[in-house]
């Protein structure tokens, strides 16, 4: 921990930590807040943190001597009335009682308990009492509940600061004492609320604050509505900070040139309007922090004219347009941050003015070009982001060279060339994944005595790599070099503990290894090891039980040619992905703390133990594609609470649906395609109210259509193809009825369904009709983590003229309907027309009669079109032939008569879309149009019974294969290579925090 060199606030207080408190917390020389209390340590304090800032004054306070002489009291020299109180930071701990005697000094005009716990004490109404008090901090101090509006009696009050950083609970402050606050105070100019609960007070009510004000602190207060604009016109105001209040409006902001702002923080709100030109106007800023505050539009150029500026923060918006050049004249800046917006064009070489900079952060924008370079760049340049751009050509020279660079975050670029020998030994971080970088690594790397991580994944680099030359590299605990050319070797007479003694994550997927490398035999404490998409044959070694028994919670060897496995010894095994191997045997169960098990593509046998129910984490399980047999589990469904995903597809199960998925369930993904399944369907995956996709296709089940299905909110998919399933789906059609207002794809063929078309079921398909909005601003389908990036996405594929077509995932605008292979009769609905983003339709091999309606015309985004084998009869409709789209149409085997639909798609369809119907005529069949024929007889068989001919698509998972570049698979399973990102939220269930670090 004492390497966390820029750490200000900790807070480790009500835990269970034991031992002494390390001696490295000294070297901690930015921390500000430091809270352990409520823990079981031992020991001494360092004096290093017990120093002058930190240390229990009372300890000099002796009974019998005068109280003026003690440490933190301050007298008036005349009459020896106490008048100022400092006890900051004086370890003082528990309740707060109203009749201390404290109260009993009411000449005080200064006091100071801040950074102290008073243990979740109220604020004693009686602080009201100082009345000649112009001094009060009670930061940081452990008080909670309302702020007694007595505190508004003190009238002479020049500083106030009630702020205060908790996790669980706040200070609240009502209208009534905010007013009083705002109203009485007439002479305060400094003025710290933070983190104080003002939900139910609106923002108008800062409109009269004294005109004495120079600070303004109300961070993270959830202020609502619309903050006065009068604030920007306070003359003497030097700091003002709202962040983190997500439900304040600013509008239409305008700084004048009177103004004298040092501080400004407005990250989190809403501001309207964008930046305006007149933030130029405010020369004396040194602070700016506008990130996530809904900004559009561009940069502007007058920013450049803030040349006291040391900390620059737009992150987290939607700005877009360049860079101005303007921001070289900013010679003081010393942190940068562009991050996360939508800034394109080319890095202005102006940016190489900022000699003073520290922290440079333009990451996740569509920034082109090459970064600019001069060899004496950024002498004081501790990290650099530019990941997650469009930037190409070579890295930088001077980024070999930078004497103080720390941190090196260029992935997700185009960068080309080789790596060029680095200079400088301070690099500690080095992510260069997913660029084009070439060439063998150069030997410079192994001398970075301070490296801790380096990703090179996902590039084009070449070359052997002896695995005990990272032996230099004592501090190295994170190494990627997973996708590239390297042929990674290990001399197996290497000192086993000598070698990468610390690492604790190691990705070597497709490093062409044969074997597990000998050298993880020393690696007491791996965390995450990845040697997927290799060539490693037979089964798991022995001493692999060793490697991280204790703390391995991350191991994926998919895409081997594994071919047994005794048992899973990790105990602490939380995402384990044996996928795609050749694996043989009964399924052996891991530890209870797993959370994502991947075992398809296969040859496990036999029953599933119902053991692995008792992983109560357990979120991702996918047996798919093996030869597993027996009943499902029944206790599945008890596990629903926790599982998200269930993919049982192609194995040989039999029996019945598990009927015990309780209220609660949180299954978004359930697939049984491909089993041996029978019965009725269980009305209690109704309860699954999070259900996105369901396929039970491929199996025995026989049951009339699941009408209640409708009503599962999210389902999206739902696939019942091929089975024994029967009736009617005539369902009374109701303007209020919600029944699949959000499915997109829909899937009933080859069963035995009959009657009409379902009318009522396509008038509330209101995410195709484009009358529902897809919630998700995601791409495809799938599992994101809480940044958005997908680990697990779902797939699909279709048959499309007799041959499948395999889609990696499936798109959220992929809308298909699939009735074929049935029974169905009558007409073809009108209503069919309404479908707006129907991509895929078929109704072939059915009973259905009438015409083709003209309303199919309706349908723009349609891209095939199968009516085939039915007893349609009329004229093709020429409207057909405006679609757009339209690349596979057949209509054949039916009774249609007249001329087929000239130009446009009609003039790629072959002869093959309508044959069986002599009535046609006309390009691309050989009759003319000038015959007319009576229509043909009906081709179908009259006993109603089915073609073989199968039209479909399935929905499978699909995965990242192996050697090739993102978006590419083969495989079952995708996780995004940020593997820190998701994985960390994954394993530890941690959601990040939105708490910033404050510069006051």
């Amino acid at each position: 921990m004492g390497n966390l060199l820029q750490l200000t606030h900790l807070d480790l207080s009500d835990n269970q930590l034991s031992g002494q408190i390390p001696l490295s917390i000294p070297n901690l020389a930015q921390l500000e807040f430091l809270d352990i209390a409520q823990n079981s340590l031992e020991g001494s304090i360092p004096d290093e943190v017990a120093g002058d800032k930190s240390h229990p004054k009372t300890n000099s306070w002796k009974e019998g001597t005068d109280c003026c002489s003690w440490d933190g009291v301050t007298c008036d020299h005349l009459n020896a009335h106490v008048i100022a109180l400092d006890l900051s930071c004086n370890w003082l701990y528990g309740n707060f009682p109203s009749n201390t005697t404290l109260f009993h000094l009411p000449h005080l005009h200064k006091l100071n308990l801040a950074y102290n716990d008073f243990n979740l004490s109220k604020i004693p109404s009686e602080f009201g009492q100082f009345t000649s008090l112009f001094y009060l901090n009670l930061s940081n101090t452990g008080f909670v509940g309302e702020v007694p509006s007595q505190v508004s009696h003190l009238s002479k009050l020049v500083s106030l600061d009630l702020s205060w950083i908790h996790d669980y609970e706040q200070l609240t402050i009502d209208k009534h004492a905010l007013e009083g606050l705002v109203h009485n105070l007439t002479q305060v100019r400094h003025l710290f609320l933070d983190e104080i609960n003002m939900s139910s007070v609106n923002a108008h009510v800062f409109m009269n604050l004294s005109s004495f004000l120079r600070s303004l602190s109300l961070d993270f207060c959830d202020l609502q509505g619309k903050f006065p604009k009068n604030i920007f016109d306070l003359p003497n105001l030097n700091l003002l900070d709202l962040g983190g209040n997500q439900n304040l409006n600013l509008d239409h902001l305008k700084f004048n040139r009177s103004n004298n702002l040092e501080h400004l923080d407005l990250s989190g709100a809403n501001i309207c309007g964008g930046l305006p030109d007149s933030i130029g106007n405010l020369v004396s800023l040194k602070f700016l922090d506008l990130s996530i505050s809904n900004l559009s539009g561009p940069v502007p150029r007058s920013l450049g004219n803030l040349l006291q500026l040391t900390h620059l923060d737009l992150s987290r918006n939607q700005l877009s347009g360049q860079i101005p050049r303007s921001l070289g004249n900013l010679l003081q800046l010393t942190d940068l941050d562009l991050s996360r917006n939508q800034l394109s064009g080319q890095i202005p070489l102006s940016i190489l003015n900022l000699t003073q900079l520290e922290y440079m952060r333009i990451d996740g924008n569509t920034l082109e070009g090459s970064i600019p370079d001069e060899v004496t760049t950024f002498p004081n340049l501790i990290s650099l982001d530019l990941s997650g751009n469009l930037l190409s050509g070579t890295l930088p020279s001077w980024l070999y060279t930078a004497p103080s660079l720390k941190e090196i975050y260029l992935s997700q670029n185009q960068f080309s060339g080789h790596i060029k020998k680095f200079q400088s030994k301070s690099p500690e971080l080095i992510w260069l994944d997913n660029n084009k970088l070439q060439g063998p690594l150069p030997s410079s790397i192994f001398q970075l005595l301070n490296l801790t991580l380096l990703s090179l994944s996902s590039n084009n680099l070449s070359g052997v790599i002896e695995l005990s030359m990272f032996s230099n590299l004592p501090n190295l605990n994170y190494l990627d070099l997973s996708h590239n050319s390297l042929s990674l070797t290990s001399n197996s007479t290497s000192s086993v503990n000598h070698i990468l003694p610390n690492l604790i994550a190691i990705f070597f997927s497709s490093c062409n290894l044969s074997e597990f490398p000998q050298f993880l035999k020393g690696l007491k404490s791996l965390e995450s090891l990845d040697l997927s998409c290799n060539r490693i044959e037979g089964k798991i070694p022995q001493w692999m039980q060793e490697v991280g028994n204790d703390s391995l919670s991350y191991l994926n060897v998919s895409h081997n040619s594994l071919t047994e496995v005794e048992h899973f010894p990790w105990k602490n095994i939380a995402v384990l992905d044996l996928s795609s191997n050749l694996i043989r045997g009964n399924l052996p169960i891991p530890a209870l703390t797993i959370n994502v098990f991947l075992i398809s593509n296969n040859s496990f046998n036999g029953e599933v133990s119902s053991l692995i129910c008792n992983a109560s984490f357990l979120r991702i399980l996918d047996l798919s594609h093996n030869n597993l047999s027996g009943t499902i589990p029944q206790c599945f469904g008890s596990l629903s609470d926790s599982l998200e995903f269930l993919n049982l597809m192609k194995n040989k199960f039999y029996g019945t649906i598990p009927p015990t998925f309780a209220k609660g369930c949180n299954l978004s993904n359930f697939n049984l395609n491909g089993n041996l399944l029978e019965g009725p369907l269980t009305p209690s995956i109704f309860n699954c109210k999070g259900l996105e996709v369901l396929d039970l296709s491929n199996n025995k089940i026989n049951d009339t259509f699941p009408h209640w299905l409708g009503s599962l909110p999210q389902l999206q998919v739902l696939v019942l193809k091929s089975n024994h399933m029967h009736g009617s789906l005539c369902v009374n059609s109701s303007k209020s009825s919600p029944f699949f207002s959000k499915i997109q794809i829909f899937d009933l063929s080859s069963n035995y369904f009959s009657g009409p078309l379902p009318v009522g079921y396509i008038n509330n398909f209101k995410a195709i009709i484009n009358l529902e909005k897809i919630g998700s601003t995601v791409s495809y389908m799938g599992m994101y983590d809480y940044e958005g990036s997908a680990f697990y996405t779902y797939s699909i594929g279709i048959a499309m003229k007799g041959q499948d077509v395999e889609l990696v995932k499936i798109f959220t605008m992929w809308m298909i309907i699939d009735l074929s292979n049935n029974q169905f009769e009558g007409e073809i609905p009108k209503v069919i027309g309404k479908l707006n983003l129907l991509k895929g339709l078929n109704l072939s091999h059915n009973n259905l009669n009438g015409g083709i309606p003209t309303s199919i015309g309706n349908l723009t985004s349609l891209e095939w079109l199968d009516l085939s084998s039915n007893r349609l009869s009329g004229t093709i409709p020429n409207r057909l032939a405006d679609l757009p789209f339209l690349s596979s149409l057949n209509v054949s085997e039916n009774q249609l008569h007249g001329q087929i639909p000239q130009g446009k798609q009609f003039n790629t369809f072959g002869n093959d879309s309508y044959e069986g119907n002599k009535g046609l005529c006309g390009f691309p069949v050989s009759k003319g149009c000038n015959i007319i024929e009576p229509p043909p007889p009906n081709v179908l068989k009259k006993d109603g019974s089915k073609s073989n001919i199968a039209f479909g698509w399935k929905v499978v998972l699909v995965g990242y294969g192996c050697g090739v570049v993102f978006g590419m698979s083969v495989g079952y399973v995708v996780f995004q290579t940020g593997k820190p990102k998701w994985l960390v939220n994954l394993v530890e269930n941690q959601h990040e925090k939105r708490r910033r670090r404050k510069s006051k």
